[in-house]
């Protein structure tokens, strides 16, 4: 393997790549990229690179997308106001259709984008090869879903092929109804499911900050709660934090908060001794 052609120049060091090739080379990597962060074409295109390399070193990997900015940019056009409790936008009939179409047009957009860099990837979502089943998470929110299975044997098929499994936030419920599923929540029960070695949650901001706003490069369950408890992490990135322990709780080995703005962030977090975000552990 030509490890000069295949990873990109401002990458982690070549010594440090093969290291952590051998490290993972029989594990799951499961990643969830954030809509906010995919909204700028280069940091699509770095991130699309970044999984391209991922691929031909042999390493298995699971994206699961999100889409929020597209959805909001699609709903205000359609002059439909969303109203959200908990921080979920609440989906009735009219937007789950909107959701859905701009959801499996993103996932489309990935897979060709894929394809483009010579890397083989199938499209997952409500209408091709549905590999989550939702119960509603509350009725006053219509058709949002909570995960309550996830189809194993489908997703490592896919794997198997040495494609990627790209997978839409998105589930079918009784009668085949859709749901849309908050993206880190689907993320966490795919990770969960498969029993991930990380799981890695691309986001705009640089990973989890102490107090004087400086980044914490590892972290365990007991520590984190203690920061959520004495404010030191609030708000928004508290549901993102609970997603996390629930997941290293339940058999992933290491969840990391990385910015997904960064260039080769993913490839920085994964082959590289320094990492290049937050890493909660157990």
């Amino acid at each position: 393997m030509d490890l000069e052609k295949i990873l990109p120049k401002d990458g982690p060091p070549i010594n440090e790549v093969t290291k952590y090739i051998e490290k993972y080379k029989n594990d799951l990597i499961v990643i969830k990229y954030g809509g906010n962060v995919l909204i700028d074409r280069n940091v699509f295109n770095n991130f699309i690179t970044d999984l391209s390399v991922l691929n031909k070193l042999g390493l298995a990997t699971v994206v699961i997308h999100g889409g929020g900015p597209r959805i909001k940019r699609k709903l205000e056009e359609s002059n439909i106001q969303s109203k959200f409790i908990r921080g979920l936008r609440v989906t009735d009939k009219n937007i789950i259709d909107i959701v859905e179409s701009v959801l499996i047009d993103f996932n489309d957009d990935i897979v060709n984008s894929l394809k483009d860099k010579g890397t083989e990837a199938i499209s997952i979502h409500t209408k091709n090869n549905n590999v989550i089943k939702t119960i509603p998470e509350a009725e006053e929110l219509g058709f949002v879903g909570i995960p309550n299975e996830i189809n194993n044997e489908q997703i490592l098929n896919i794997i198997n092929q040495n494609k990627i499994p790209i997978i839409s936030p998105l589930g079918l419920g009784k009668k085949n109804q859709t749901y849309n599923i908050n993206g880190d929540t689907a993320a966490m029960a795919v990770a969960k499911s498969l029993k991930s070695r990380r799981l890695l949650l691309m986001t705009n901001v640089d990973g989890v900050l102490d107090k004087n706003k400086k980044l914490i490069e590892e972290i365990s369950s007991s520590e984190v709660l203690e920061m959520i408890k004495d404010e030191t992490i609030t708000e928004g990135m508290i549901p993102k934090i609970n997603a996390c322990l629930d997941a290293v709780n339940n058999g992933v080995t290491a969840v990391g908060i990385i910015n997904g703005t960064k260039p080769h962030s993913c490839l920085w977090e994964i082959f590289s001794d320094k990492g290049s975000g937050t890493l909660i552990r157990q």
